[in-house]
């Protein structure tokens, strides 16, 4: 249920009885007996602590076969820290739960389909974080976990960083130091991705449907076309995992916590993917 003092405790409790995810699947929620013990809308650092706990018991039994997937409602990466807690939000704390040594986030939606090279990155560290090895690594990634969604021969597209994606050096240099290699290393390896392509264009040109996904440098370069084109229905899934774990595009929404006016939609079909995986998966 996320943060016990965000939306997350509404939306999941609408998500638990709509009919279209009891059609599919046996919900059981995850979180503190009683959320009311939190004031809405309010960080504490005991919600966070709270909802931590609800996230390592998701884990543990969908590790031991208790449950097939989890589907997860948004955490407050500050009530995270004020508790104490090192991790920036659920996809590295999954990462660390489940011993997985290189996951990615991505965003999962119709019209687009968006897996973020750095996600929790401050702006200025991009560069510097964004190196072969890391880049490399998602890339082969993304290639090999596409097909549990239906994807095969997955066509791949790099964005680059800077705009116009460098324009050959002119301004900046990482796409001829380190994005253009990695892409022409992981055609040699046989993955289809092309690119580095400018920012402001490749989106777009993937939403058309010439790319199936698109591998974004920075968390808003990729995230602001997802929800621009898809917000409310977008779902983020973790890439890399050895179980299934999918969420909603959004955060807690302090400010409209407890009014139960919450919109569930994106945690509907975070649930319904979350099922059709685990149901995939299982055959």
């Amino acid at each position: 249920m996320g943060d016990p003092a965000g939306i997350g405790p509404e939306i999941a409790k609408k998500t638990a009885a709509n009919p279209r995810v009891l059609e599919v699947c046996e919900p059981i929620l995850y979180g503190p007996s009683d959320d009311g013990h939190f004031e809405p809308g309010v960080l504490h650092a005991a919600a966070g602590r709270a909802a931590y706990n609800a996230i390592c018991a998701a884990v543990s039994d969908a590790q031991s076969g208790h449950v097939d997937g989890i589907a997860t409602a948004p955490v407050s990466k500050l009530a995270f820290a004020r508790a104490g807690l090192p991790w920036k939000g659920h996809t590295d704390l999954l990462a660390a739960l489940t011993s997985s040594p290189r996951v990615a986030m991505m965003f999962w939606s119709k019209p687009l389909k968006v897996v973020l090279a750095t996600v929790h990155v401050p702006l200025i560290e991009v560069p510097r974080t964004l190196t072969r090895e890391l880049l490399g690594g998602v890339i082969s990634l993304t290639a090999s976990e596409l097909p549990r969604f239906g994807i095969t021969a997955a066509k791949l597209a790099l964005a680059g960083l800077n705009p116009h994606a460098g324009e050959d050096g002119v301004i900046g240099s990482e796409e001829q130091d380190v994005l253009r290699p990695v892409v022409e290393a992981a055609r040699a390896r046989g993955v289809d991705i092309r690119g580095p392509f400018p920012g402001d264009t490749v989106f777009v040109r993937a939403s058309r449907g010439e790319f199936d996904a698109v591998i974004a440098c920075y968390h808003d370069q990729g995230l602001i076309p997802v929800k621009l084109l898809a917000f409310g229905s977008a779902v983020n899934v973790t890439l890399g995992l050895p179980i299934v774990r999918t969420s909603v595009d959004h955060g807690t929404a302090f400010d409209i916590a407890g009014k139960g006016i919450a919109d569930p939609s994106s945690m509907v079909e975070a649930t319904l993917l979350a099922a059709r995986l685990a149901s995939e998966r299982s055959r």
